[in-house]
């Protein structure tokens, strides 16, 4: 019989010759731990597990980014990037993806409606998606934008995951949810900002597509007032999955299952 050869993305990927497909499809390696949470004990599995950091940008958390300039303190959405720079490395270390879901919007803007721009610019006048800031002319949250870019702060490497979103949810108008299935991955940590947006949409798509979703409370963040974190952590908790810390996470992972 002749050799066979991969078609697809392992896990995901069938062997084909001219006489056969064998799409049963590899298996990996169990990586078992068990993790602290607010409600339990959750036992995942790493090799099933990927991370999505969510809008880690310059215009969310820079000072001289897009929020700042509207008169937004950014101090909060800063806070998840000491967390963050400690607990990917671990990840990275045990071949859990880091996939980098931003904001990076067609510099024609074809796909965003009015009701989006008018989230974000309600009067018209203001500086909104697309408009270029004052101080640096860098366009709000357009791919490859200094705008857009992820922050300095937070090493991103090429065979990192970049997913550019263009809602809310990172799940809508984007390749998200095929760039998981072909990875065959069903957990997924959750972290960024805005906590009570970005975040929770996103999260709230991927409970309601089957997934399995832990929240990182300190690697995540939001601008917003206080009872919005709150909701939000309630949400999750009773709705949508599990809410935990990235030092459970590390000491889970170095503990093993």
């Amino acid at each position: 019989m002749k050799p066979l050869k991969p078609l697809g993305v392992a896990p995901n990927a069938w062997m084909v010759n001219d006489t056969i497909a064998d799409i049963t499809r590899s298996q990996l390696d169990p990586q078992p731990v068990i993790v602290a949470t607010e409600t339990k004990n959750v036992r995942f599995d790493l090799a099933k597990t990927a991370i999505i950091v969510i809008d880690m940008q310059n215009d969310f958390c820079h000072p001289d980014g897009w929020l700042a300039h509207i008169g937004v303190d950014v101090t909060p959405a800063r806070q998840p990037l000491k967390p963050l720079q400690n607990l990917l490395p671990v990840l990275r270390s045990h071949n859990v993806p880091v996939i980098w879901l931003n904001w990076g919007n067609r510099a024609d803007l074809l796909n965003i409606s009015a009701g989006l721009h008018h989230v974000y610019n309600p009067t018209g006048e203001g500086v909104g998606l697309g408009d270029a800031l004052p101080n640096n002319n860098a366009k709000v949250l357009t791919k490859d934008s200094w705008a857009s870019a992820i922050v300095d702060e937070l090493e991103h490497l090429s065979n990192d995951i970049y997913i550019d979103k263009f809602r809310m949810s990172g799940f809508w108008d984007t390749p998200l949810d095929s760039i998981l299935k072909n990875l065959g991955k069903t957990t997924l940590l959750f972290a960024g900002v805005n906590a009570d947006q970005c975040v929770l949409c996103t999260l709230q798509d991927a409970n309601f597509l089957g997934y399995d979703c832990i929240f990182i409370k300190d690697c995540s963040a939001t601008t917003s007032p206080e009872y919005c974190w709150l909701a939000t952590l309630y949400n999750v908790k009773q709705l949508f999955g599990f809410v935990t810390d990235s030092q459970a996470i590390v000491e889970g992972i170095g503990e093993g299952g």
